[in-house]
This record gives C-alpha cells, structure tokens and sequence, in this order.
C-alpha cells in the first residue's frame, strides 16, 4: 500500500503545522518539515518540542532563509526531500505541501489512488511552447542570471537585469534540457525522487544555471523530471486543487466550500483560510475516516470563472490595426443568426440553407470542430479565428466565391457582433429568443462543465438562477447595443411575426420565409 511522505515547506502558523503534521502521520504516512529560517525562532522551537516524539516526522537537515521567486525554495525543497528520503525508508511516495494545504479526501482513497495510477503527478510543460506564462517576464527568466529578488531588491533586480540586455550577456541553456513549467505542488514516486537526487549531484552545470534563474520552483522539478523518467509515466497535472483570479492571486476556500472541496478530482487544496476554522475540522475528521464515497463533479474551476465573470464587460483581446483598417467588403452581407439554444440556430440554419442555397456556417467561434475550409491555419483554433475575426470573415466570403454569407454565435459573443456591426459591409442580426426550462439549464450547467453527474440538487438550486439571468443579461446586451439591423424571432410568437422577421433578416419574400419558419421541432429541445 501506498506510504506518503509529505515535503512541508511553511513559515508560519505553527499550531496549524502541528496540527497537520498530527492528522497526516496519524493514517500511517510521513511528513518532513522545512520551517523557513527567516522566521520566528519561537515559531520553529514550538513545532519542534510538539512533533519531537512523533517518529513519522523529521526536519529538513539544514533550514535556510526563502525568498518568493528565489532558487532558496528549490534548495529548501531539496533538503526536507533528502530528510525524508533517509528518513522513511517505506515511503512510496513524496508529496509537495505548503502549510495551507489541506486534505481533501480520506486517506483510505489517498493511497487507493496512489495504488491504482503508477505514475508521477506533476505539470510539466514545454516552457517555450505553452501559454502557462501568462504575463511578465518568459525567455528572460532562464537566459539572463538573476541574483537579486524582484520583490525585495527591486531596484537591484531590474539593473542587473537590464544591465545584461545592454551588454548582450545572455547564457546557453543545457543543450540536452528541454526545459519545462508548472505548478510546484507535485506528488512523485520514491524511484524519481531518488533519480532526481541522483541528477543534482551528477549534474552540476544544471544546477548551476538553475540556481540563477528566476521563479525556478516552477521549472526545476518540472524539467528534470520530465528529464528522467519516461514521459508514459508522467501525468501532467496537479493532485492539489488550486485556483487563481484573473490578476494571478490564489483563491481562497472557506467554511462554506466544503462540499465545492469533496467533488474536485484532486486529493488535496490550496488555500485553506486560517479563519475557516470549521473546514479545518471537517476536512480532519474527513482524512481519518473510512469508507467514505466521494461524488466527484469536478465543476469547481468552470464554476468559480463563471461566477466571477458576471457583470464584466470588456474585449479580451484590443483590435489589431490591421483588423480596423480592414472591412469585409462593402457589397457584402453577413448575415448572424444568434441564439443560445445552439441547437435551434443549427436547424433553422439547415433549413435556410436547402432553401436558398446561401453559403451558411455553424458556431465557428464558439465550437472548434465547426468544419471550415483549409484557409492557411487561421481557422485552426478559436482564439484564432477570434483574435482574426475580419480576416477570416473576409477568406470565408472570397472561399465561397459569395457576396452573402450567414453565420451562427452566441449571444455571449457581444464584442464579435459590435465589431461586424460596425463595418463597411452590410451586417443583419437576427436573434431567436427562446424559453429555458430547469432541464434545459442544468444539462446547459453539465455541457459548460459548471456541473456534473453528481452536483448536489442544492447546488443546482443556488446555481439555475444565476444562468437565467446570465442568459436574459446577455439578450439585453445586445438590444442595448442599438444595432441597425437587428430582428428577432421568439419561441412564444406567433408564425407570422417569426415569418416576418425572418422575410427581413434574410431578403426574401414573406412567403419563402413562413416556410423556412413552419418547421413543427424548431423550439423543441
């Protein structure tokens, strides 16, 4: 079975690290500790003299003082793991924690899994290649050598690496390291850590450059252990539920999150507030327990940036100057069926097309197996064809050889139909509004991911009302937005108002458009 040893790196909150050293090495496991040499001695003696009896507890060999951003964490890191290596020869597995971290499933399903999925448990991601960086510095932290800390020695940070860029001092890194990133909270089998360890100390150069790079807590174990064990065995994802606001802040769970915690697909979280005092308790008992069934949804990221994204309204990406001095062409008509229903714009869609032989396309911003010609790549991805929105337009228009084109979004895709409205080219909208029942909302929730199989009725209670204003707040988005040539068709009116508004929208007689519209399923879900 499974045997964890537990790498604690923390500074504070000494009765909270007793505590969870307490409840963790109570189910069997280990837990090696570096307490950071900066802070309160007081602190340190304290965790000490509580765990000095505690035979599944050791200390990092040597403590050193940490630094955000700094090599000191890798190296801190390091210590407690060369600790625990020695000192829990049983230990299966070595798993990165910070002091608030918590469990968030019993430890009967820990080592379950641990049992069951032979692998390594760490994201490792090309550094080149990915978007993990999301802002700020990227080829600068490996290829200039930081001395200083950014947040404590600003001034001497910035001149030195400045300094670099003037003179040209840039550095190689390792011909043979293919260097990678990712969260630093890892879970690794004792037969990688051992060859991890192995590799600092034959390795010198590496570590070397590793020492003077910047933030390397989140490429050093990423990159050597991609480096060393079979990429087949390597799962590139956290088993530390984690999250962050859009300004790169961890988000914080309280008493209230318990249930939210239980249905992740992650065996621990991060960060636990120090005042949810009756989540503390409940995760503790909850890690002592046995057989417990977690019902796990996973809905807790899709959920938390749904909720947090209500009420902003903004552009992600600005115009590009080559997207605003461009037009679609002035002779051309886009003509947008919008709803949210994506189900009920694709079968009117398919009947305007058997019925008047325009050219028309499916959600191809919003679905990226939408099919699309070859247009040179830019049609590969959705933030491509969003970020090129007037570029593609204008391929997809000379592709088909037309100067009518009908395309389907959602209602949520407000940006996009300002940006098309306000072209040279003639731009119709016409929004088919529609009535969501509670099962139409929830199987919406679970297709979005912000529920799942097993999401409790009460959080599907507190949930539907937010949707359904979301959905009305989108609709009223876009008739505030006064386009010129807006029509619209509801599921409540009768034929002949959706008729009529299809005549305009499309440029055909009434006729023609009461039989695109008499279609008996057109509404159904």
């Amino acid at each position: 079975m499974a045997k964890i040893a537990y790498i604690l790196l923390c500074h504070k909150d000494p009765d909270a690290i007793i505590k969870q050293a307490e409840r963790l090495t109570a189910a069997g496991d280990y837990m090696s500790i570096h307490f950071d040499a900066r802070a309160n001695a007081a602190h340190f003696a304290k965790i000490t003299k509580a765990l000095k009896d505690n035979p599944n507890v050791t200390f990092a060999h040597r403590r050193i003082r940490c630094g955000w951003g700094e090599w000191s964490l890798v190296q801190a890191t390091l210590y407690a793991v060369e600790s625990a290596v020695e000192a829990f020869p049983r230990a299966t597995h070595f798993y990165m924690l910070s002091g608030d971290c918590m469990a968030i499933k019993s430890a009967e399903y820990t080592h379950r899994f641990l049992d069951e999925n032979d692998a390594d448990f760490i994201e490792s991601f090309d550094y080149f290649e990915s978007d993990w960086i999301k802002t700020g510095m990227k080829e600068e932290r490996l290829i200039y050598r930081h001395f200083f800390n950014e947040r404590t020695q600003k001034w001497r940070f910035y001149t030195s690496y400045h300094l670099q860029q003037r003179f040209g001092f840039k550095r190689e890194i390792p011909a043979d390291i293919q260097v990678q990133i990712g969260s630093q909270w890892w879970c690794l089998r004792r037969r990688t850590i051992e060859w991890v360890l192995d590799f600092t100390r034959q390795r010198k150069d590496v570590m070397r450059f590793f020492r003077t790079t910047w933030i390397p807590d989140e490429t050093f174990f990423q990159t050597i252990v991609r480096h060393v064990v079979p990429e087949d065995e390597i799962r590139t994802r956290t088993l530390t539920f984690l999250m962050f606001t859009d300004y790169g802040m961890p988000v914080t769970f309280y008493d209230d999150h318990y249930d939210l915690l239980l249905s992740q697909d992650f065996l621990f979280a991060r960060k636990i507030s120090p005042e949810a005092r009756d989540l503390k308790r409940r995760l503790g008992l909850l890690y002592a327990a046995e057989n417990v069934q977690f019902q796990i949804s996973n809905e807790g990221a899709s959920l938390f940036k749904f909720l947090t994204g209500r009420g902003r309204i903004g552009r992600r990406f600005a115009t590009r100057f080559w997207e605003t001095e461009s037009t679609l062409g002035r002779n051309r008509e886009l003509l947008i069926i919008v709803c949210k229903k994506w189900h009920v714009a694709k079968r009117l869609l398919e009947r305007i097309r058997i019925m008047t032989n325009v050219p028309a396309i499916e959600y191809l911003f919003n679905e990226e197996h939408t099919p699309l010609p070859d247009l040179g790549g830019i049609q590969k991805t959705l933030e491509k064809r969003t970020r090129h929105r007037r570029a593609l337009m204008r391929m997809l228009f000379d592709y088909f050889d037309t100067d009518r084109l009908i395309v389907c979004m959602d209602p949520g895709n407000l940006d996009l139909l300002q940006d098309f409205a306000g072209d040279r080219s003639i731009t119709r909208i016409l929004e088919i509004q529609c009535n969501f029942s509670d099962e139409y909302l929830i199987g919406h929730a679970m297709r979005v991911g912000l529920a799942g199989e097993q999401t409790s009725t009460e959080t599907l209670d507190r949930l539907l009302p937010t949707i359904r204003h979301d959905m009305t707040y989108e609709s009223d988005g876009i008739r505030d937005a006064d386009f010129e040539h807006l029509l619209r068709m509801e599921e409540a009116a009768d034929l002949d108002d959706n008729a009529e508004a299809l005549s305009g929208f499309l440029s055909v007689p009434s006729e023609k458009a009461r039989e695109i519209a008499s279609v008996d399923y057109l509404f159904a879900d």
